[in-house]
């Protein structure tokens, strides 16, 4: 069996478990450090143990898919909140050049984000003071940003100048300061893909929007890609959380001598132009550069396609799941979108012999459940090659593509169907309709809030565990199998993200 070494994002299980459990069976093993070593949300982890850690794992390794962020700060969150100096920073990823020579048997696949800047005021996942003047500081990036281009609206220049007073001096100083920090690692990067230490390279972009900050760093990131004529082997899209799925699929196919081509599917005739909530681009766009990514490429119709993908987009006003809130009726979802079609054309599709895989991205932040109850009439739910409807547009996309990819070179596995079973009960049974109920229902009465339950493994960690072993039984039938959960907890104290262990057992087990 191959060995990857896959250092992630942080110790989330959307970054450290999803990416080696979509490997499980396809004969290559990714091997990731302790989770200790990359500290535990806002408490910083050892970026010298986590380079030491690769130096360790290195023998006999093909290839190794690295955050960058976490070789330099530790992980994503330390990178919004560090006070390391520049230089400690660019120390940290040129030891690349040295582990590269020391092992040029590694590829060496990394990914580095633009530091992203949330338009609400909340310090959960920020510095401090970004609690009281958060939204201003991305207004004033929106505003600079337009400025400089030259379309700022007449009334803008007058709110330009009130965010400035308003804005306290030092937290601007500090946030600023961390930005241009984090534009000088992503030109390192940039400059370490043009000597050929990283043979490839995404630089995904955090919860952007089409102007601010993150925009302007982007624009600027995009003319050195253009000026070190790297294109072909530095992309840059929006994601975060889901990159490191994409690198790890990019890996293993081209250890296959793979690449397989992909037909995408809109269930609206304006959905391949509908630019999502946290995200600069038509979706249409991102996903292009998130099946380059992957190692495929786009096909231009069904019939050559290897991979038929389903996405699932509104015509336009795309929505979220906001917790204890029933969805939206509105037409953009309901008239002017038509997801049974998509749904009869993947039932044809299937019969074909073809791989077939949904990227729900119909909402922010959970699937859609229109849509599963569809995969339950037409009974698709076990012969489907991906799924995916979580948190961002990006991060279901580079969940579902890699999936599909996977399944398709490395044929059916049982790891395969618990990895969508846990799709299942992770995006559909929680974000979408567990989460909301405890909201509702228990979030007040034993005093705790969204962003502070009673502990990772506490009484809410049983309460959701509880309510998703129901859905399970009630809404994912599998014959002569059942779908068990091995692990329920709240990995970061809060109701935003979950943390499952999901197995698909036969019934005489």
């Amino acid at each position: 069996m191959k060995q990857i070494l896959y250092l992630p994002l942080d110790e989330r299980p959307c970054n450290a478990d999803f990416t080696p459990m979509l490997a499980e069976g396809t004969g290559f093993r990714l091997i990731s450090p302790p989770a200790k070593l990359l500290g535990k949300k806002k408490q910083p982890g050892d970026p010298d143990g986590l380079f030491r850690w690769l130096e360790e794992h290195s023998d006999g390794c093909c290839g190794a898919v690295l955050s960058l962020d976490a070789l330099a700060y530790s992980s994503i969150l330390a990178s919004r909140l560090h006070q390391e100096e520049l230089p400690v920073l660019q120390e940290r990823l040129l030891r690349l050049r040295e582990w590269k020579s020391r092992h040029p048997q590694l590829r060496l696949f990394g990914f580095s984000l633009i530091m992203r800047c949330p338009r609400y005021s909340s310090s959960d996942e920020e510095p401090d003071y970004y609690a009281e003047c958060g939204a201003e500081i991305h207004r004033l990036g929106v505003l600079t940003h337009k400025k400089e281009l030259g379309i700022l609206e007449e009334d803008g220049a007058a709110e330009l100048e009130a965010l400035r007073t308003r804005i306290p001096p030092q937290a601007l100083e500090d946030y600023l300061g961390r930005r241009q920090k984090n534009l000088a690692v992503n030109r390192l990067a940039i400059g370490l893909a043009a000597e050929g230490i990283l043979d490839f390279l995404v630089i995904p972009q955090d919860d952007s929007a089409p102007y601010g900050w993150t925009a302007r760093d982007q624009r600027e990131l995009r003319l050195l890609i253009r000026d070190q004529e790297v294109s072909l082997r530095v992309l840059m899209y929006p994601d975060a959380d889901a990159v490191g799925n994409t690198l790890a699929a990019r890996m293993i196919l081209q250890e296959l001598g793979e690449q397989p081509l992909v037909y995408v599917k809109h269930a609206s005739s304006g959905g391949a132009q509908v630019t999502p909530l946290y995200e600069d681009r038509m979706v249409g766009e991102s996903i292009k550069y998130q099946i380059l990514a992957s190692g495929g490429l786009v096909a231009t119709s069904a019939s050559e396609a290897d991979i038929l993908l389903m996405v699932t987009p509104p015509s336009g006003n795309p929505q979220e799941h906001c917790p204890g809130q029933p969805l939206p009726l509105r037409m953009e979802y309901e008239t002017n979108r038509t997801q049974l079609e998509q749904v009869l054309y993947a039932e044809y599709a299937l019969k074909q012999g073809k791989t077939v895989a949904f990227a729900d991205i119909a909402y922010a932040n959970g699937g859609d459940p229109e849509l599963f109850s569809l995969f339950k009439q037409a009974g698709l739910l076990w012969k489907l090659s991906g799924y995916a409807g979580w948190n961002t547009s990006s991060n279901t996309l580079g969940t579902a593509i890699p999936m599909a990819m996977l399944r398709h070179c490395c044929g059916p596995r049982k790891e395969h169907l618990d990895f969508l079973a846990l799709r299942y009960l992770e995006d559909i049974g929680y974000m979408a309709e567990v989460r909301n109920a405890v909201c509702r229902e228990e979030l007040e009465k034993h005093g705790w809030n969204y962003f502070e339950v009673d502990g990772t493994d506490g009484e809410a960690a049983r309460i959701v565990r509880n309510r998703l072993e129901a859905f399970a039984e009630r809404e994912l039938p599998f014959p002569g199998h059942r779908v068990r959960i091995t692990e329920c907890r709240l990995p970061w104290n809060r109701m935003f993200e979950i943390g499952l262990k999901v197995s698909v057992i036969s019934e005489e087990d």
